[in-house]
């Protein structure tokens, strides 16, 4: 059993920063054989895909909408998963959802991410 805990939301300017972590617990199998991935939900929209990275942080994968700006990261040792970003948006506003799975195949797809957070919203001001 994973539990996510996201921290870090916040109001920003536009083209300004923010670096959210999400803190993990684990019973059983080890924070490093998780994959992990951010997802976000603007007010009116559904849940999308932000960023995922694979167990030992090696591959990493972006939705177009964000790639060159966040950066996601990860400390084993820590058991946290961090997403950096930069410049800003207003269309970056949303509740950002911090997503476990296990093994190592990294996807977009929502529902095979099996363990979540309860989110942290980041608000963008233009």
């Amino acid at each position: 059993q994973v539990q996510l805990v996201e921290s870090g939301g916040g109001l920003v300017q536009a083209g300004g920063s923010l670096r959210l972590s999400c803190a993990c617990t684990t019973s059983g199998r080890t924070f490093s054989r998780y994959a992990m991935a951010w997802f976000r939900q603007a007010p009116g929209k559904e849940r999308e895909f932000v960023a995922n990275i694979s167990w030992s942080g090696s591959s990493t994968y972006y939705a177009d909408s964000v790639k060159g700006r966040f950066t996601i990261s990860r400390d084993n040792a820590k058991n946290t998963v961090y997403l950096q970003m930069n410049s800003l948006k207003s269309e970056d506003t949303a509740v950002y959802y911090c997503a476990a799975k296990s093994g190592d195949t990294l996807s977009p797809i929502l529902r095979l991410w099996g363990s979540w957070g309860q989110g942290t919203q980041v608000t963008v001001s233009s």
